[in-house]
């Protein structure tokens, strides 16, 4: 067999066609080294500093500056007031909670007077009106009373005397209230003028007489009194 030629010194161990060396190993490629001798990461790209390659790593200040200047951020009116008065966005302290009920049941309470005693008007009121409708029909004959005892048909033990007083009372009991005489000051609230006339003797407008008197019910109008009234004279 015919012996190959041997290669030059320090050459390294003789190789065969396929590259295999005289032990049989198979060949392997030379690793690469990237910059400066560092190894290659596992995507095959040189490897630099963890910080570089880490998502969750911490912004340099370089970076964080120059994200804040991408972003628009302008203050608010609320921003710039809190740092005029800082104390303006201060949480104020919670008020006691019994002084908060103590205050929350006096203005109930309060309320509820105020309505029950409105309430209370309006229902007598109502009242006096419901019952002034019916004594208005009374009121004629109330008016035929006072114009027999002004012609003295009313006189003391005459027939209709016990009548009259007995009807007067009952309506005087439910708080029916007769007024209009002559001599007191002329209320156009309370008198209505059918005549009038000039009189030296006053120095102002005076009931002279009272054709039919006004009656009322409480604060309740049933009618009012119609009278003459002296004026005074020019």
């Amino acid at each position: 067999m015919a012996k190959k030629p041997h290669g030059r010194p320090g050459d390294g161990p003789d190789r065969d066609d396929a590259g295999r060396d005289g032990t049989g190993a198979e060949p392997t490629a030379p690793e690469s080294t990237g910059p400066a001798g560092a190894a290659p990461d596992a995507d095959g790209a040189g490897s630099g500093s963890d910080a570089d390659n880490d998502p969750f790593a911490p912004l340099s200040p370089d970076a964080e500056a120059a994200g804040e200047s991408d972003e628009d951020s302008p203050l608010t009116a609320e921003d710039l007031a809190f740092l005029a008065d800082p104390s303006a966005g201060a949480i104020p302290a919670p008020a006691d909670p019994a002084s908060e009920h103590l205050a929350d049941l006096k203005r109930v309470s309060a309320e509820y007077a105020n309505y029950r005693r409105r309430t209370e008007a309006t229902r007598q009121v109502e009242k006096d009106r419901a019952f002034g409708d019916v004594v208005k029909q009374l009121l004629p004959v109330l008016d035929d009373l006072d114009r027999a005892e002004k012609h003295g048909d009313l006189a003391e033990g005459g027939p209709l005397t016990s009548i009259a007083q007995k009807l007067r009372a009952i309506v005087e009991r439910f708080g029916v209230v007769g007024y209009g005489v002559a001599g007191e000051p002329f209320d156009p609230e309370r008198h209505e003028a059918i005549f009038q006339k000039s009189n030296t003797d006053v120095t102002a407008p005076t009931v002279a007489d009272v054709v039919e008197k006004g009656y009322q019910v409480g604060d309740v109008t049933l009618r009012v009194a119609k009278v003459v009234v002296d004026t005074p004279a020019d």
